[in-house]
């Protein structure tokens, strides 16, 4: 049977670049499980059923983990974040998934290098993290699997998730932790500092991270 995820990602992806497989892996366990809606604009997966998370939600906390949403959108939007319209950046950012509340995104990015790591792009409105969050697909899962509210918000990622916020707790999402350990036969990190190693934010003239720097000449 056909998995709509994947179809719509393989849609989008940088020319001549495929689909890394542990992402296909993930969009294939969220198809079997029934985590995804259909809407006019196609797919959207989850990590956990989407329902549950919203019903479960108070103001004390919720259950699921990290909320994230598996939506691809390539390049179409990219002129907006940049500023203006830029060929490199078109050819180079392609935008997977939504990882907060106010718009922030992660996108695959084909380095100077030439290895294709995942990278976030903050809405600017709430979120400003513009970095590298994971060198390859399996850590990114494993990123995903510590159990943060949300990916977008650095000044969590120096502590394990609810540490730092007694007033609300995100209940981890046992079911997504269980098949990232034992699919990739790696272990989950307690903070997301052992994975996003140059946490920096938009403008950052000084950023240690390699995207956060190449941002910069294309930013208007």
């Amino acid at each position: 049977m056909e998995n709509k995820l994947i179809r719509q990602l393989e849609a989008v992806m940088l020319a001549g670049v495929a689909v890394p497989l542990p992402i296909k892996q993930l969009y294939e366990w969220i198809e079997a499980n029934g985590f995804y809606i259909d809407n006019d604009g196609g797919r959207i997966g989850f990590l956990y059923p989407e329902q549950d998370l919203q019903e479960s939600w108070t103001d004390e906390g919720r259950r699921g983990g990290t909320n994230i949403e598996f939506a691809a959108s390539g390049n179409a939007n990219l002129k907006y974040w940049f500023g203006a319209e830029h060929e490199e950046v078109n050819r180079r950012v392609c935008v997977f998934g939504k990882t907060g509340g106010e718009g922030s995104e992660c996108a695959f990015w084909m380095s100077d290098t030439g290895e294709l790591k995942i990278v976030h792009m903050g809405s600017g409105s709430g979120s400003v993290l513009n970095c590298v969050l994971a060198d390859n697909a399996v850590d990114f899962l494993r990123l995903l699997a510590i159990g943060y509210d949300e990916i977008c918000w650095s000044e969590e990622f120096v502590a394990p998730p609810n540490e730092l916020n007694e007033d609300f707790k995100v209940e981890p999402n046992v079911e997504f932790q269980e098949w990232v350990r034992s699919t990739f036969k790696v272990e989950i990190p307690k903070m997301a500092l052992e994975i996003v190693r140059h946490p920096s934010d938009m403008g950052d003239e000084d950023s240690e991270d390699e995207f956060c720097r190449w941002c910069q000449q294309f930013i208007a």
